[in-house]
């Protein structure tokens, strides 16, 4: 990645409980985002899984960091030539996380990250809280950071990633229907008021338990929209990203008085 980023946000309709049928669409939708150049592809909230399990469910599905489906995604990443963000149970010290791996084209991990703000009861009955902040780390020449969803409505967790260095931060998300203004007010917001980029990757359609909103979206920078998706269509979005900032309140706020 240089100093323009091309990102490929993936909106598709979820298949719970089926992970080996979603590595093998993973695979096929690799492929089409590499065949249009793009450096990485975003994929919604928990794609691995589906985000609309039972506590039993994510139980039985959840792999600790480094396993089976982490060698598949890389094996996918390397036959295919693109970064891939995606989502699964993590496990770890007797707990289950919300977590997200971005994974580069060579099949090396780059970044990790656990969800900082669960949403709702669903969210706290299935999965513990990651008590870290997020992290931005270096990523083939540039600066990224990833947030989970609901973590991205937070302004101090995209703030914390650009004051990190962040140019360009990774959602995947599964955004219900009846919460529009998130893809339509706030993610730009994020990007603008922290001059960076935001990829947001939404699921459409429906599982046995929630209904998604879809409108998947590519900022820039300056809050503009490089690619929206609609409300309802499974859709691969590619834009190019700036990766210069226009991060005229990073510049110019008073971390002296309020951190």
């Amino acid at each position: 990645m240089g100093t323009t980023t091309r990102v490929a946000v993936w909106q598709c309709r979820p298949r719970p409980r089926n992970p080996q049928g979603n590595l093998r669409r993973l695979d096929e939708t690799c492929a089409a985002a590499a065949a249009r150049q793009a450096d990485v592809l975003v994929t919604p909230e928990m794609f691995i899984t589906g985000y609309g399990l039972r506590p039993n469910e994510v139980v039985r599905f959840a792999e600790d960091a480094g396993g089976k489906t982490e060698t598949a995604v890389a094996e996918i990443a390397r036959r295919q030539h693109i970064a891939i963000v995606y989502g699964y149970p993590e496990r770890a010290g007797g707990r289950v996380y919300n977590a997200a791996t971005l994974i580069g084209a060579d099949g090396v991990v780059r970044g990790r990250h656990r969800k900082v703000h669960l949403f709702g009861d669903l969210d706290r009955s299935l999965f513990s809280q990651n008590t870290d902040p997020p992290a931005a780390f270096d990523f083939d020449g540039a600066r990224v950071g990833m947030l989970i969803c609901y973590d991205v409505e937070f302004p101090e967790a995209v703030r914390h990633l650009a004051v990190s260095g962040a140019r360009t931060v990774l959602v995947p998300t599964a955004n219900m229907k009846g919460y529009d203004e998130v893809p339509q007010l706030l993610v730009r917001a994020r990007a603008y008021e922290n001059g960076c980029g935001v990829a947001y990757a939404n699921y459409c359609g429906a599982d046995d338990v929630f209904e998604y909103g879809g409108l998947s979206i590519i900022c820039g920078p300056g809050g503009e929209v490089l690619a929206q998706a609609s409300a309802d269509r499974e859709e691969l979005l590619v834009a190019d990203v700036p990766g210069e900032s226009a991060a005229t309140y990073l510049a110019d706020r008073r971390a002296d008085l309020y951190g």
